[in-house]
């Protein structure tokens, strides 16, 4: 479980593999990290398989399945991504609940500066839209984020100067693949009412 909130951002040293891939990222706090951890990259929930301390190394294994559903697969070594190791009981939770289970890529729509902070509209597939609402919050690369408005296609949120400077915001742009995740509790009442609708339908 993850709360949304960036730690750090880490940056990709090496990519390996055809099927199933190896993505090795170098962070500050890799020392706290051990075998069979779960760290959040780019909002993916990924198992820690090796550990170079040395370096400030840890390397995941990417299955297809979560190539297929995230922008993972579109990593290139240097590139920046959002890391938030996965929470203890003992942890204040200063976000959101947050599974690390993303349920698709959307695409930066348009970004509108409004001073210091951005605008920003993404386009989604209706899977999951039909999730979001406004003043609710979606997970962006690992970045739980309030919700301003939600039309047919697409969603809009603003990030604040300190989200852009932290993260990997910076580096958005018109065409940026992110990874999505709706409100797990939402998803679930969804599904919930779903239900109920066709049960009184038959």
């Amino acid at each position: 479980m993850f709360s949304g909130i960036v730690q750090e951002v880490a940056t990709v040293v090496s990519i390996g593999g055809k099927d199933v891939i190896s993505i090795e990222v170098s962070f500050k706090r890799a020392n706290e990290c051990k075998i069979g951890d779960s760290i959040a990259i780019n909002g993916v929930c990924l198992t820690v398989v090796n550990i170079n301390l040395n370096y400030g190394n840890v390397k995941f294994e990417v299955v297809p399945e979560t190539l297929r559903k995230t922008n993972l697969g579109m990593l290139k070594v240097d590139d920046s991504v959002n890391l938030e190791l996965s929470l203890r009981l003992s942890d204040f939770v200063g976000g959101h609940m947050v599974q690390g289970h993303v349920d698709g890529v959307g695409v930066i729509k348009s970004i509108n500066h409004e001073g210091d902070a951005w605008l920003v509209a993404i386009s989604a597939p209706e899977v999951i839209l039909q999730y979001l609402v406004s003043k609710g919050f979606v997970t962006i690369d690992g970045m739980s984020i309030t919700i301003i408005e939600v039309s047919k296609d697409h969603f809009i949120v603003t990030f604040i100067p300190h989200t852009i400077k932290v993260t990997v915001v910076k580096n958005y742009k018109v065409g940026t693949n992110v990874n999505l995740e709706a409100d797990p509790i939402g998803k679930h009442i969804h599904h919930y009412m779903e239900k109920i609708r066709d049960i009184r339908a038959n």
